[in-house]
């Protein structure tokens, strides 16, 4: 896969496809703009070696339609002070006036074009839609990671009609790391799984579990292995139609010599609210009428135990219901041992990135993907699509 190092971008225009998929708040403002700082090292390097940069995203789901809470144009507002420069935005992304003020572009100015899902050929990859975007510029930079596991016409579709292709700095760091981590680790290699459901982590668990030497799973999602184990979780979530699927999982973990480790003590509450009665118990001991939110402290230095012993660390998704205060001790646990530690730690996961900027150690890490979905596909061991448009 080429990067945009790679090519000789000088005079040329470039159409970068980010992510802007930026939360917002009530008054317009942007919420988070760390996908937005994602990007600059792509835009800047453009700038610096002398191309014209025409910059494509969507931002949430307006179905087709010209949802004004989901315009880019506060992003653009954004990078103007970010890159301390002007960016020009344009409130459509393909047409005449876009052609327009892409032509009438110098090299070195910065255009940001309006949200590509305004248009539902996006999503559908229409390949006519596709056509109009490459025709705006010469070079594509796929720079927008967190979609790199969907077939849209802005990530895939536009790849077929420009002949010069190139990942940015953003998928470059993504793809690197992940394969630092994941394909060639330094061994002993962890990988930590939490969250609410085994169900959308399962194909990972076992994939990484190939290359892992040990694997813990934390967060809900233990408790149907728990249940799987004969364990009465109480009113605790879990998966009856997964036990099996754990039962399989459990034993092939034994068969392979690896580590599967999961809670000896959980904190338990007859509800998850603020303020509720909580008390530690042993997972053996849950009552009936309560159910397990976090991790307990004997399971927190167990999982600390295997963190010491390990050279690589892939993390993705929180040991407990960490939104609320009464449940966050596990998860803030977790990331003060990841911070302790001298491995490679690389982490994924929109919980767990909400969960790292709540203890404000997302720079404590070594890389945190920008992505959720897209990091938890390749954790899966599947090929995304966007990644591959950029290797064919």
């Amino acid at each position: 896969m080429k990067t945009i190092e790679d090519l000789k971008i000088e005079g040329k225009t470039l159409l970068i496809r980010c992510d802007f998929n930026v939360p917002m708040n009530k008054d317009g403002s942007i919420a988070d703009d760390h996908r937005i700082k994602a990007s600059l090292p792509t835009i800047q390097f453009a700038l610096e070696k002398g191309a014209k940069v025409v910059l494509l995203s969507h931002m949430g789901r307006p179905k087709g339609k010209r949802e004004p809470s989901l315009s880019l144009a506060p992003v653009a507002k954004t990078l103007e002070k970010l890159l301390n420069k002007s960016v020009t935005f344009v409130d459509d992304c393909i047409g005449e006036k876009v052609e327009k003020a892409v032509s009438e572009a110098q090299a070195g100015n910065v255009i940001l074009l309006e949200n590509v899902r305004y248009y539902n050929q996006d999503e559908e990859n229409d390949q006519e839609f596709s056509k109009k975007l490459a025709a705006l510029g010469d070079v594509f930079i796929n720079d927008a990671f967190a979609t790199a596991h969907r077939s849209h016409a802005s990530t895939v579709g536009i790849t077929n009609f420009i002949k010069e292709k190139a990942a940015g700095f953003t998928v470059r760091d993504e793809v690197e790391y992940f394969n630092r981590a994941c394909a060639s680790p330094a061994h002993p290699f962890l990988a930590i799984f939490g969250g609410a459901k085994v169900s959308t982590k399962i194909q990972a668990i076992k994939n990484v579990g190939k290359t892992a030497d040990s694997v813990i799973v934390g967060g809900a999602m233990a408790n149907t292995f728990l249940a799987a184990e004969g364990i009465e979780v109480g009113k605790s979530l879990f998966e009856k139609d997964l036990l099996d699927t754990a039962r399989e999982t459990q034993k092939w973990f034994k068969e392979n010599d690896k580590q599967l480790l999961l809670p000896v003590d959980v904190v338990i509450a007859k509800a998850l609210s603020s303020g509720v009665e909580t008390s530690v118990v042993d997972v053996s001991n849950i009552p009936a009428d309560q159910m397990a939110l976090d991790i307990g402290p004997k399971t927190s230095e167990l999982f600390r135990n295997a963190i010491n012993q390990s050279k690589t660390i892939v993390w993705n998704g929180p040991m407990g219901a960490f939104e609320t205060e009464e449940f966050s001790t596990g998860t803030y646990a977790l990331i003060d041992d990841l911070i302790a530690t001298e491995s490679l730690t690389v982490v994924g996961g929109g919980d767990t990135d909400l969960a790292l900027n709540n203890k404000k150690a997302f720079d404590k890490m070594d890389f945190v993907s920008t992505a959720g979905g897209a990091f938890l596909e390749m954790l899966e061991g599947k090929k995304l699509p966007a990644i591959a448009a950029l290797e064919s």
